[in-house]
């Protein structure tokens, strides 16, 4: 292993309790697709419809399941789940540049706000009243944390992220950039005066609770409960371009691919699939496992 992003076979097969046929020497660089990988990079084979590649990929090495095992002469990795190796591999390849603690001088921090250790905050930010970020946060250039809200342990807010007041967020959660955590819920009451209709603004007085191991994609907006939180339980993952309601509950594991929304006052399942473009009206109660 070196600084460089350079691992050798026997390596990976280390980190992703894989077994390792052929070169345990072999030096892998980076990752590609089975059609597109070259000398020094490492693929993988989840679907059997890419199976055809095996003859002709310039890869330096594939991960395969045991069954696929057989299919390919050159160097391999055999793993129960290869789409789940890759994923893992993913995080010694990842390219983003490290955040560097501290905090810009053109960020505005009140001097209420508790910082922990190692927190990283970028250019423009603005840090509220009473803000609790804890040990190794980072918070992109532009965005904003309103009062009393808590970010835990290694989360990471990207560029253009808006928190609103009183949002608790748990610890390895990513916000991707122009997300908007704790706008108010869409809460009016409608009447009559002297003939006339009128809305009338019910304030959001809830917040939002969202767990560990959450990500929220780009544009996408969870709004605050009228009087209860708005909860997002760990490891959902949201994609980008969603709208989730007030007083919303959404189970663990559950995911949400774009532009799908959820009304106000429903409660989600754990370990649910939401495709893209679903709309789940509101009040309704979903069981765990549901595939829509």
């Amino acid at each position: 292993m070196s600084d460089s992003k350079q691992y050798t076979l026997d390596y990976l097969g280390k980190v992703i309790a894989a077994e390792v046929e052929g070169d345990g020497n072999c030096i892998i660089s980076g990752l590609q697709t089975i059609q597109k990988a070259s000398s020094g990079e490492l693929s993988f084979l989840a679907n059997a419809s890419y199976q055809k590649y095996l003859s002709s990929t310039q890869a330096a090495a594939v991960i395969l399941h045991p069954d696929m095992a057989r299919s390919f002469s050159g160097n391999k990795l055999i793993a129960a789940n290869p789409y789940v190796a890759y994923a893992k591999l993913t995080h010694l390849f990842d390219n983003q540049k490290a955040a560097v603690h501290g905090v810009h001088p053109t960020a505005v921090i009140e001097s209420s706000a508790v910082l922990g250790e190692r927190v990283s905050i970028g250019a423009n930010v603005y840090i509220g009243e009473h803000v609790v970020l804890r040990d190794d946060v980072i918070i992109g250039a532009n965005s904003s944390v309103g009062d009393n809200t808590i970010i835990g342990a290694r989360s990471r807010l990207y560029a253009n992220v808006s928190v609103y007041h009183g949002v608790t967020i748990g610890e390895d959660v990513i916000l991707h950039s122009t997300c908007v955590i704790g706008a108010d819920g869409f809460g009016n009451a409608h009447e009559m005066v002297d003939g006339k209709p009128r809305w009338i603004k019910i304030h959001q007085l809830g917040g939002v609770t969202i767990g560990n191991r959450v990500e929220i994609g780009a544009s996408t907006t969870i709004d605050r409960g009228a009087l209860d939180d708005t909860i997002i339980e760990d490891g959902v993952i949201i994609d980008n371009h969603i709208m989730i309601g007030h007083n919303v509950k959404i189970g663990e594991n559950t995911a949400m691919a774009g532009t799908s929304c959820i009304a106000g006052s429903t409660t989600v399942g754990k370990n649910c699939i939401i495709a893209g473009g679903v709309g789940i009206a509101g009040h309704l109660t979903i069981a765990d496992g549901v595939h829509f």
